[in-house]
């Protein structure tokens, strides 16, 4: 299967088609993961009883192997997320949804006290309701509230108006393994929904082999993006946390990481204004080295997850994808023979520049899962 944008699940849920792009986009730069669309269905989510039996791993510290191999990801939220409303006429032209108080963003997790892990689940609810009111309980900010909402019937079932999304598939790239436990850290920052700004909520999530098979390359005002093909049914391993710094979890196929050289880990203070290099995989399965500079080190912690900007110098780099394209964020940023973070953003208007975020940060995140 090709793949070319991020997407959710495309199904037609509350009887409105959803199929959306999920690539958050800030005023100045953007993620530079790849997005993928994708129809990612129940059937091949991760069993809650696999998922909990699984003993998390985290990186211990010392030496990690740099791995700058694109992956297939796929991610189910512990719920269904409202990412927009529909105007119904058998509502008077009202969304029910977003009169009874629901807004984008909420994560839909029962209806009248059945509970809720999927789109297919929240229509399944709304099937056995035996008249139009309904109390949806959704997550707001982690928190759990209930909303009394009219559902309307429309001679086919019942309908609230909303749109939701329960899953993400895409492409990024592996940043670091843990040789001794498989251990991963990747993208260097979070996967959220386009249409409500926020990062998914993660119940269950796997990532699986992966090929880069197209590159659109980036120009000036208009990002580029790698395109690749991976089986959603064949995982190499299970995510344990999508965070602001990075997506974790645990490689559970060595031979993905085997025979690869690990590095001392640089901690911030050793980050230089200068030449440094990424690793990345940008045609087919190849992993390369594209020398970069290092522009500039911020201090401190704004927030922002930045540690560093970085210009890409590598004339081969420049030739395949203008610069630094969606799908290469994670690509480990070496210096000094030490591994110190990871792309995660490209400057919208200049492909040639992104920023990277400290490997500390991001080990520091895995930790805490």
């Amino acid at each position: 299967m090709k793949y070319s944008k991020w997407g959710g699940l495309a199904l037609k849920a509350l009887g409105i088609v959803s199929f959306f792009a999920a690539l958050a986009i800030a005023v100045a730069t953007m993620p530079s993961a790849a997005p993928v669309s994708a129809e990612v269905s129940e059937a091949v989510a991760i069993p809650a009883a696999v998922r909990d039996a699984e003993p998390k791993a985290v990186p211990r510290g010392g030496k990690l192997i740099p791995l700058g191999r694109t992956t297939g990801i796929k991610l189910f939220s512990e719920g269904a997320m409202v990412v927009g409303f529909a105007e119904l006429t058998a509502a008077g032209g009202r969304s029910p949804a977003q009169a009874g108080g629901l807004e984008m963003g909420d994560v839909i997790v029962a209806v009248n006290n059945q509970a809720v892990t999927s789109n297919e689940s929240l229509q399944a609810a709304l099937a056995q309701l035996e008249a139009g009111r309904a109390v949806i309980t959704a997550k707001r900010g982690g928190e759990a509230v209930d909303y009394a909402v009219d559902a309307v019937h429309d001679g086919e079932g019942w309908r609230i108006g909303a749109w939701v999304r329960d899953s993400i598939a895409g492409i990024g790239t592996i940043t670091f393994v843990d040789p001794g436990n498989g251990a991963f850290g990747a993208l260097g920052h979070g996967i959220s929904d386009a249409d409500t700004g926020q990062r998914m909520g993660l119940d269950s999530g796997a990532i699986m082999d992966s090929t880069v098979s197209g590159v659109k390359r980036g120009e000036a005002g208009n990002p580029g993006e790698l395109s690749g093909q991976f089986d959603l049914t064949q995982d190499q391993g299970v995510l344990y946390a999508n965070t602001d710094r990075g997506i974790f979890g645990r490689i559970t196929e060595e031979e993905v990481y085997a025979g690869y050289d690990a590095l001392d880990i640089g901690g911030k203070d050793e980050i230089r204004v200068g030449p440094a290099y990424i690793l990345s995989n940008v045609e087919g399965r190849d992993t390369r080295r594209y020398d970069i500079e290092v522009v500039r080190v911020y201090p401190g912690d704004d927030g922002s997850g930045r540690d560093m900007m970085i210009r890409v110098t590598d004339a081969g780099l420049i030739a395949i994808t203008g610069g630094i394209v969606q799908g290469m964020s994670g690509s480990p940023i070496i210096q000094g023979g030490k591994i110190i973070g990871a792309v995660t953003h490209v400057l919208v208007n200049d492909p040639l520049r992104g920023y990277g975020i400290g490997i500390e940060r991001m080990l520091a995140e895995a930790v805490r899962m």
